[in-house]
């Protein structure tokens, strides 16, 4: 066997992912924050969410044409649907079987959300978690992945429930007005905890 064909041992294939994943999370930070800058708290937000809108969608598209969504492995420490653990996701349908029920399934160990955090982050950290929501409307404009829990503000963990979309939701997705915002409740908390970004002490990415 030549050196090209060598295995990479799992360990080493799952922190190349984590450092994808970080380097995803500071860029996400860093357009967020001169957003902030250069148009002002209101404005600054607005934009965000109409971009993370975008990036759903684009995501929730590239996902329906077949694409793969997120890495199979690393992204996230773990992953369980009830009682059972497991570390890839492709083991989800054999856990969960063909009726997989959202409401039974936790995420831990974001690395996205770890990122966040570190650098005192949580409201940008939670606007970037829209990005389920969009998706997830992108594919089927009658249903919303929204969070029950989530990392960045605390929870220790990320779960989720399917549930269906109102008239208005679906019109201001499609008309990328910034109400559509309230489709997660538990992310608008998370952009209140840090409502005052002029006094806290930013990290450097």
């Amino acid at each position: 066997m030549n050196e090209k064909e060598k295995m990479v041992p799992l360990h080493e294939a799952m922190e190349q992912v984590r450092v994808t994943g970080r380097r995803l999370a500071l860029m996400h930070l860093a357009f967020s924050r001169t957003l902030i800058e250069e148009l002002g708290e209101d404005k600054g937000k607005k934009a965000i969410i109409k971009a993370m809108m975008e990036y759903g969608r684009i995501v929730g598209e590239t996902n329906k044409a077949g694409h793969q969504d997120l890495p199979f492995y690393g992204f996230h420490e773990k992953y369980t649907y009830g009682d059972k653990e497991f570390f890839d996701t492709r083991e989800r349908a054999n856990i969960a079987g063909k009726d997989f029920d959202f409401s039974r399934y936790r995420v831990h160990g974001c690395v996205l959300a770890n990122t966040f955090l570190e650098h005192n982050e949580k409201e940008l950290g939670c606007l970037y978690c829209y990005v389920d929501s969009a998706k997830s409307m992108a594919a089927d404009p009658s249903k919303k992945l929204v969070h029950t829990a989530c990392e960045v503000v605390g929870d220790g963990f990320c779960a989720f429930d399917l549930l269906p979309t109102t008239e208005k939701e679906r019109k201001d997705f499609e008309n990328k007005h910034v109400d559509w915002k309230e489709v997660d409740p538990i992310l608008i908390k998370g952009s209140k905890m840090d409502k005052d970004r002029k006094g806290r002490k930013r990290s450097a990415l």
